[in-house]
């Protein structure tokens, strides 16, 4: 057993100051993951093909039709669906017959979209499932107190209207001031239509039966008197 000291961690040998660099190494100058562009050039094919071996060429057309608010015809939703033509007007066609999807014929051929009132009932529903609906309410509202303060104005379009000029900041305001408000008339609406839900749902069992005795009885009646 030897009683050597341990090696250094460092290199045995430094440079001389003539092998320095004439300019101090920074943080930009090293660059350990150095990353070969080339090897990525089928990554939109690669995205392509897992989404194809993970869902249903109706599940695909789904998403697609769902985020398409300008028309597009069969070929084109196809194409993006990653479906053959056929199949992808054979389900529009019946989406279409469901309600959820808008064609129109035109001189160049159908032409399809998501329907709008569909796609905003489908939005208030899932605004409805959420327990913080109320809490999302407050929120939007509290904002826009926030964006009347600022501007002494009752809404985005008056301030829109006036004779000011708006800095770019100010043209943001706006644009997210009418976002809450759309968001809020949602909301609202969601909220409506959870209430609407909850009283549904409401069974009063004793009231049911005490009525559905008293129809039998009256009906027991009507016989004893016929």
């Amino acid at each position: 057993m030897t009683n050597d000291p341990p090696p250094p961690d460092g290199p045995d040998e430094f440079p001389a100051g003539e092998e320095l660099p004439d300019e101090p190494v920074t943080v930009d100058d090293i660059d350990p993951f150095t990353v070969d562009d080339d090897s990525f050039e089928n990554i939109d094919d690669f995205a392509a093909a897992e989404w194809q071996s993970e869902t249903t060429a109706n599940e695909r057309i789904r998403t697609v039709i769902d985020r398409t608010t300008s028309p597009k015809s069969a070929g084109e939703i196809a194409e993006t669906a990653l479906v053959s033509e056929t199949k992808a007007r054979a389900t529009l066609n019946k989406l279409a017959e469901e309600g959820i999807v808008r064609s129109q014929q035109t001189n160049s051929g159908k032409l399809y979209s998501r329907d709008p009132e569909w796609h905003l009932l489908k939005q208030i529903r899932r605004l409805a499932s959420s327990e913080t609906v109320v809490n999302q309410i407050q929120r939007v509202k509290q904002e826009i107190a926030e964006y009347k303060a600022k501007y002494d104005a009752t809404d985005p379009e008056e301030l829109l209207i006036s004779d000011t000029e708006l800095s770019q900041n100010e043209l943001n305001d706006v644009s997210h001031w009418r976002t809450a408000e759309r968001e809020l008339s949602h909301l609202r609406a969601a909220y409506r239509f959870k209430e609407a839900k909850d009283q549904a749902a409401i069974v009063t069992e004793p009231g049911d039966r005490q009525a559905e005795n008293q129809t039998t009885t009256s009906t027991g009646n009507q016989h004893s008197l016929q």
